[in-house]
């Protein structure tokens, strides 16, 4: 059975883990502004972190921005640290549903979801790295589910807009949908654009541990998915994409492991038809191109080695012209940055038979919001665990270990996303 109410022992619908962080300081924001949307208009929360002059020092500034004086005494501090295991489970004990910013989560994510599980506590990350985000599929999913406990990963920019975009598309889809591309492009404004190196950290240790990846899912023992009608054909590794104009790669994050969990869920549980797919970033003109090939011949070269990581852990403004930086991006240019997810679909109308011939139907939908990182991450996240709360019902019926699409198919999510500028639509 799973409880989504807090008690006079569960007092906290949301606590915040990791909120003096770098993305942790703009969750804290969002929930801040989101409060009257918690159950009968209400939402009790706080903020968790190993430092608490930091996290108060977090909750002044959120105070400052959103000009909240309430937050400095209204939001309670809790201190927990993941290598006091005794702190995590004191403080999953107090919540119904934790937000998990602490990150990589390679080196610091297990302890925190053991504790949920464990505690009874709902847990969200942001993660988007597949080795961890399956690690814990393999490792937790029953006892997550025997405990009625949900664990839902990639719940930011990873990998919310691609996976529940594919499921939006395949909803509109007046048909039976069979493939699915879709092409990312970021835009930024005169200010330019950054990634915190948080980001860089988590894609360093994958590429440098991308073989352990293909193990951990040999041990799944997964059957196969239905064979498709008709199979998508793969892109190069560098094209000019004519559908968004520039040239394009594939996308090396979470979106396509997270997409392809979620097809095979809804298989396993729904007897869905799957819906193949492929991931996409547009990398402009031939100038970015030149730039992005030098950075990635470097990139491939030093994560090899452990000196090599070493450096592009220390230097990463200078191993990335600039697009990741330790100190991250500014609240001007967090304002002028924007992201939008192209997807373009392939099936069979009502009238085709998917067994005959090639898909004679197609759809394009786009899903846009703003800047991906800390802005449009946050929100994500805020709304994913207000779904929990508010739409239990609708929610997969037992706990789990789950993707977003698995676990808020059925749910209001993208309406709710929607409203707060992560726009769904049909073009």
């Amino acid at each position: 059975m799973v409880h989504v109410e807090t008690s006079s022992s569960r007092p906290y619908h949301i606590v915040i883990f990791g909120a003096s962080g770098f993305t942790g300081q703009f969750v804290v924001e969002e929930v801040a502004r989101t409060v009257a949307e918690g159950p009968k208009g209400n939402l009790k929360w706080a903020v968790a972190g190993r430092n608490k002059q930091k996290l108060e020092k977090v909750l002044e500034q959120a105070a400052g921005v959103l000009s909240k004086p309430e937050l400095r005494t209204e939001v309670d501090v809790i201190v927990a640290d993941v290598s006091e295991p005794d702190s995590l489970a004191a403080m999953c004990k107090q919540a119904v549903i934790v937000l998990n910013c602490v990150g990589p989560y390679r080196f610091y994510g297990e302890p925190v979801v053991k504790a949920c599980v464990e505690n009874g506590a709902h847990h969200i990350d942001i993660c988007g790295e597949p080795q961890f985000l399956e690690g814990m599929q393999l490792n937790y999913h029953s006892q997550a589910a025997d405990n009625g406990v949900y664990i839902i990963g990639s719940c930011g920019f990873d990998s919310i807009p691609a996976d529940m975009g594919v499921l939006y598309t395949r909803d509109q889809f007046k048909g039976t949908l069979n493939t699915v591309e879709s092409f990312l492009t970021v835009s930024s404004g005169p200010d330019g654009a950054c990634i915190h190196d948080g980001t860089w950290q988590s894609a360093v240790y994958g590429f440098a541990d991308s073989h352990k990846l293909q193990s951990l899912r040999r041990k799944f023992n997964h059957k196969p998915l239905p064979p498709a009608a008709s199979k998508l054909k793969r892109r190069s590794a560098l094209f000019y994409s004519n559908e968004i104009q520039q040239y394009s790669l594939p996308f090396m994050g979470s979106d396509p492991s997270v997409v392809k969990r979620t097809q095979r869920f809804l298989v396993e549980e729904h007897q869905d038809t799957p819906v193949q797919y492929g991931a996409y970033v547009g990398i402009g003109g031939i100038s970015n191109l030149l730039k992005l090939m030098f950075v990635g011949m470097m990139f491939w070269f030093l994560v090899k080695f452990s000196f090599g990581r070493n450096l592009l852990i220390k230097y990463p403004e200078l191993f990335s012209f600039g697009v990741f930086s330790k100190a991250g991006p500014t609240r001007k240019q967090m304002e002028g940055s924007s992201f939008q997810f192209a997807f373009y679909g392939e099936g069979y109308t009502e009238e085709q038979d998917p067994s005959q011939g090639k898909p004679n139907g197609k759809i394009r939908t786009l899903v846009q919001g703003p800047e991906c990182g800390y802005v449009a991450t946050p929100i994500a996240m805020v709304q994913a665990a207000l779904t929990i709360l508010n739409e239990s019902t609708a929610m997969p019926n037992k706990g789990g270990v789950y993707t977003p699409g698995a676990a808020f198919a059925k749910t209001t999510l993208i309406d709710r996303l929607n409203k707060h500028g992560i726009q769904f639509s049909v073009v």
